[in-house]
């Protein structure tokens, strides 16, 4: 099959560094039994050997991001991604190299979690191991830590970056004060900046547009959103009358272990009415533009302006290759499918957003003030 490189590059934030639009995200490599909300051990992980050959495909492609964490399938995950770049070490400084810090990874041990300085600097040892790398690229706590301070993450993350041991860090799964603290303590200190906010992003999932992504934008820094087809539920695959398949789908899965749902759960969505009616709008750009469902609600995340990189994950290489054509630069969503989607989208506004963001605030968007926020026409 023939190589191609359609794939944009966008800055990541206010790096120097340039990051492909579509991020592969890597939770479904290996396995682990038992695994937290069952989604770690569902028929539809991938064993070393499948994950290696969608890496292949992926940079082949013109991909250069990837992403993990220390807790994806209990390390497995960084451990199948070290030992493809041990087969590939002249690879290694082409790939832009993403994991996270957070969660606990032994669960009798009270202090393998969290973002204090002795857990990160411990955790990012073991993934270093597992990475067989010198260095990460992206370092992101994984979430906010209610028990440490964020000066000494910060701190910590600091003397990463100078020791050269990562290049850069972001966050993940941040709500808007946790996000401006973040910013505010980091110029108060005079620390390096947080380049990236990785956070759940789709049709079906926009709260993060009120304050996060405000944040982000105020600050310049780069949006990556995670499921951005809500666990395969805007693939178009499933059907209002049916029951997802359990061996194909992690929807279905989930649904039949009567599991942790937060990635796309069908009992939330399947008698929605709304969500069916996403689905139909889907359908009708994807027929206009001669692309499947799911590349239009990947392009509807790409062609937002806070977005750098899009973190897909793929279990086949027809689905890495459909999905990865997402990201070509030969096509986008015209400026009236965009406010299609947006319009079907939910996107409520509980108080007091529907009197800070409302028509009179639309109109007062100063480009020469940094704190003035351009207001999405769908959003008024």
């Amino acid at each position: 099959m023939a190589t191609t490189a359609d794939v944009e590059y966008n800055y990541l934030g206010k790096t120097g560094v340039k990051v492909s639009n579509i991020c592969l995200g890597t939770m479904t490599f290996g396995k682990q039994e038992g695994g937290p909300f069952n989604f770690y051990d569902t028929p539809t992980h991938s064993d070393e050997k499948m994950a290696h050959t969608l890496i292949n495909r992926f940079v082949d492609l013109g991909g250069n991001f990837i992403d993990t964490a220390n807790v994806y399938t209990g390390g497995s995950s960084e451990t199948i991604i070290g030992n493809w770049f041990q087969s590939k070490q002249s690879n290694r400084n082409d790939v832009v190299l993403a994991t996270k810090v957070r969660f606990n990874t032994k669960d009798k041990e009270p202090n393998n979690l969290g973002l204090s300085r002795r857990h990160i600097t411990q955790a990012l040892e073991g993934s270093l191991q597992r990475l067989q790398t010198e260095y990460i690229d992206l370092y992101q706590g994984h979430g906010w830590d209610n028990a440490t301070p964020v000066e000494e993450t910060l701190r910590t993350f600091a003397d990463l970056v100078r020791c050269g041991k990562i290049h850069y860090y972001g966050y993940s799964n941040l709500c808007g004060w946790q996000l401006q603290q973040v910013v505010d303590t980091y110029k108060t200190l005079g620390l390096q900046p947080c380049v990236t906010l990785q956070q759940q992003y789709s049709l079906l999932h926009r709260e993060s547009e009120w304050e996060p992504f405000m944040v982000c934008q105020n600050e310049g820094i780069a949006v990556l959103p995670w499921s951005p087809l809500t666990g395969g539920l805007l693939t178009g695959k499933f059907k209002r009358e049916g029951v997802p398949d359990a061996s194909t789908s992690r929807v279905g899965y989930m649904l039949a272990q009567k599991a942790f749902g937060q990635l796309g759960a069908w009992s939330q969505f399947s008698g929605d009415d709304q969500y069916w009616q996403i689905i139909d709008v889907l359908k009708q750009i994807s027929n206009e533009n001669d692309k499947t469902i799911a590349q239009v609600a990947l392009k509807w995340v790409l062609q937002k302006s806070c977005v750098a990189s899009v973190v897909i994950g793929a279990t086949s290489l027809k689905q890495l290759e459909e999905n990865m054509a997402a990201g070509s630069t030969q096509w986008q969503l015209t400026d009236e499918q965009m406010e299609a989607l947006d319009t079907v989208s939910p996107n409520n506004k509980p108080y007091p957003y529907n009197m800070l963001w409302n028509a009179r605030n639309a109109g007062r968007y100063n480009p020469f003030y940094e704190k003035s926020v351009k207001i999405p026409k769908s959003s008024i």
